[in-house]
């Protein structure tokens, strides 16, 4: 049995990947860069901010300075109207009450941004004093540094990770732990080849979980 699990928040708990992913194609498009929702999906989830303004403009686009505040303000002002929770995660998480399994979050987003999408889901107070940021540490998946993190902070032996992006799988299989990569939008391919169990509704993970 698993004495902790490690949420990913974007794609995992919250459903907000696809919301702020069209956020980006369309703020790229007014700086002449043309990506379909599933290429922007594909290049850019579980990485940072400054990791896709970096990418961008490799892309061609002429990004100013302040890109990421601006690409924040957009993407903030649509996850604040309505951010719904990953079907299956409140039930998960009664089930890790019950079985008295602590769990924790751990996100390359920023603290503000999880509180927007945690805090209008009823999960703020669950993961506000558990919750690992790469813009708190100073470093982000792939490096496992975040979960190495969050593992010493409960002391776990066994702890096991749920991600559904390649650096969050890559950061747990560096950090030596056991990762379920959740992939509602595709095959998961790309996450089993990093060495992820792969499934595909969060339904299933009390079973993966043993719970």
């Amino acid at each position: 049995m698993h004495d902790l699990v490690i949420f990913d928040c974007d794609g995992v708990l919250v459903d907000s990947e696809v919301l702020s992913n069209q956020v980006i194609v369309d703020n790229l498009a007014g700086y002449g860069v043309h990506l379909s929702l599933n290429e922007c999906m594909s290049l850019f989830v579980g990485g940072t901010m400054t990791g896709v303004r970096d990418k961008a403009r490799g892309l061609g686009a002429d990004l100013p300075e302040a890109w990421t505040d601006q690409i924040y303000a957009q993407t903030y002002e649509v996850l604040r109207a309505g951010t719904p929770l990953i079907e299956g995660i409140p039930e998960l998480l009664a089930q890790l009450d019950a079985q008295g399994i602590p769990f924790c979050v751990a996100s390359n987003g920023r603290p503000e941004k999880m509180q927007i999408t945690l805090g209008q889901n009823g999960l703020w107070d669950r993961f506000s004093n558990v919750m690992f940021s790469a813009y708190v540490l100073g470093v982000g998946k792939p490096d496992p540094t975040m979960f190495r993190t969050a593992a010493r902070h409960f002391d776990a032996k066994s702890p096991v990770v749920i991600e559904d992006s390649e650096n969050g799988v890559t950061a747990a299989i560096k950090a030596d732990m056991r990762c379920l990569g959740y992939a509602a939008h595709d095959d998961g391919a790309r996450l089993a080849a990093l060495g992820a169990e792969v499934f595909s509704d969060m339904a299933q993970a009390p079973q993966l979980l043993g719970l």
